[in-house]
């Protein structure tokens, strides 16, 4: 569904059905509040940038709010893990190495 911010994110759920206007995010979920999401984090979430990036059904996301310096611009911390490997994907928009490996032409060193 496209967010606020006009991208499109698995995650985002909003219902306009019938003049309502509920908007949630799915990853992060029911957070105490000052940790709870707000439509405005979906300008600088990068979510919608790794799934894009990085389709691997075996990768999962858990993202949290980060308050900022002196709590002013909070920031979404997102961490993946790879379920195949059993390992923390250090990079989420490029997997865990192990999933979708290169071919072996484009790993060459010449």
């Amino acid at each position: 569904m496209r967010t606020p911010a006009g991208t499109e994110c698995p995650y985002f759920y909003g219902n306009y059905f019938r003049g309502r206007s509920q908007e949630e995010c799915r990853l992060i979920g029911d957070a105490a509040p000052p940790r709870n999401w707000k439509p405005e984090y979906c300008k600088n979430c990068p979510v919608p940038g790794i799934t894009r990036a990085n389709s691997c059904p075996t990768m999962t996301l858990k993202a949290e709010v980060n308050p900022g310096l002196l709590k002013r611009g909070k920031k979404i911390k997102v961490t993946a893990y790879c379920t195949r490997s059993q390992s923390v994907v250090t990079e989420p928009h490029v997997g865990c190495g192990v999933c979708h490996q290169l071919p072996p032409i484009i790993t060459e060193e010449k």
